[in-house]
């Protein structure tokens, strides 16, 4: 098991800057997120409960140039290093498309986003699912807010990161993964409405572990698979006469024709009330309850939603076995990455060694870490 030690992106990021250039102007943090239930009901303006990790991607950053027009300059010792000059910004590494479209969208808002020089360090697995593209686009937001004396709502944030998302990136991907890193809060899960765009602050029971299991496993080409089950719920939808799934009941699905769009249909129906009966069991201290909605999850997401993947099925099932598993599912956008488990605390160090032990995935390692519900982003001077 490896111990997750908070700051280090910041820390990092910091010293690489004063390395290559001089001090900092700001510094900007966003942490990923695992998402406990409620997964792939975001963009049907349902229900989620994300909460944030204590793994951070961080931006220390200073003016270097005209801020209208000035060249945009990146260095990360993960992602590599990049200019944005304004004239070639589509020619570009796919991880940059995310800092592109933040610097495209805040100018079309009136916001001056270029003439920056910044280090870009991360503790979050890239490309496991736990939002890293949304904590880089939260930090670098923050960022160029600040610069601009401006003070964003979380929502705000989260709404820009979304379109950054959907019409820079191409992904048509919900508000579930901005919402979280920027607007968590410590100690606590967030039931999201994804209609009404609330987060209610969501306490985890002192006596649960949540432990985070990277399969080692990673996606490719997922995001037709993504944007595809996006689009059958909207036909679904539209099948019903409603706006979004949010509105259809379980009595609602024998109406839907296709077969395939009435599972996935199904799986968001029974997902959105799994989230809201999973709040009640926290709230009610029944882990049980709560790990056995977990379980209903993926095993929906991965018949009826067919979103998971090889490697999360095997160690959904060995973490099942382990001692003091309550509940685990996938989580995140699915078909390989992570998966989370639910575990009482007294049993944690025997499931973490159990699952380390018995995870075998076509010769793949899995690494597992112990999290904390964190806070959201924050931005200010570096100290």
């Amino acid at each position: 098991m490896e111990p997750v030690v908070q700051g280090t992106a910041i820390r990092r990021a910091i010293d690489t800057f004063r390395g290559l250039w001089d001090e900092p102007d700001v510094l900007s943090r966003a942490p990923g997120r695992v998402n406990l239930i409620g997964d792939h009901t975001d963009y049907s303006d349902g229900f989620a409960l994300p909460m944030a990790l204590p793994f951070d991607t961080a931006i220390a950053f200073a003016t270097t140039g005209d801020t209208g027009t000035g060249v945009v300059r990146i260095h990360s010792v993960g992602f590599g290093e990049l200019e944005i000059t304004g004239s070639d910004d589509d020619d570009v590494p796919g991880w940059a498309r995310h800092l592109v479209g933040v610097v495209e969208l805040l100018e079309a808002d009136g916001i001056a986003a270029r003439g920056w020089s910044a280090t870009i360090e991360t503790d979050i697995p890239t490309g496991a699912g736990l939002s890293s593209s949304a904590a880089l686009e939260v930090a670098a937001i923050n960022a160029l807010l600040h610069r601009a004396g401006l003070d964003w709502s979380p929502i705000e944030v989260a709404r820009l990161g979304q379109r950054v998302e959907n019409e820079v990136v191409g992904l048509q991907s919900g508000i579930m993964d901005q919402y979280i890193s920027a607007g968590a809060v410590e100690g606590h899960a967030g039931l999201m409405d994804c209609r009404t765009l609330s987060l209610t602050p969501t306490p985890i029971p002192s006596d649960a572990a949540i432990v985070v299991m990277d399969t080692d496993t990673r996606r490719v080409l997922a995001d037709v698979a993504y944007d595809d089950r996006r689009s059958s719920c909207e036909r679904a939808a539209r099948r019903l006469g409603l706006d979004a799934l949010r509105d259809a009941t379980f009595a609602d699905l024998a109406r839907i024709t296709d077969e395939t769009d009435r599972r996935r249909a199904r799986h968001v129906v029974t997902e959105n009330e799994r989230v809201l009966v999973a709040v009640e069991r926290f709230a009610a201290g029944d882990l049980a309850g709560a790990g056995t909605l977990m379980n209903l999850s993926h095993d929906s997401l991965r018949d009826d939603f067919e979103v998971s993947g090889p490697g999360l099925d095997v160690i959904v099932d060995v973490a099942r076995d382990a001692p003091g598993c309550l509940g685990a599912r996938m989580t995140g956008g699915g078909f390989a990455g992570c998966a989370v488990a639910l575990v009482g605390c007294d049993d944690v160090e025997a499931f973490t060694v159990d699952v380390l032990d018995r995870y075998d995935f076509d010769g793949h390692t899995a690494r597992l870490w112990v999290c904390e519900p964190s806070a959201g982003a924050s931005v200010g001077r570096p100290e």
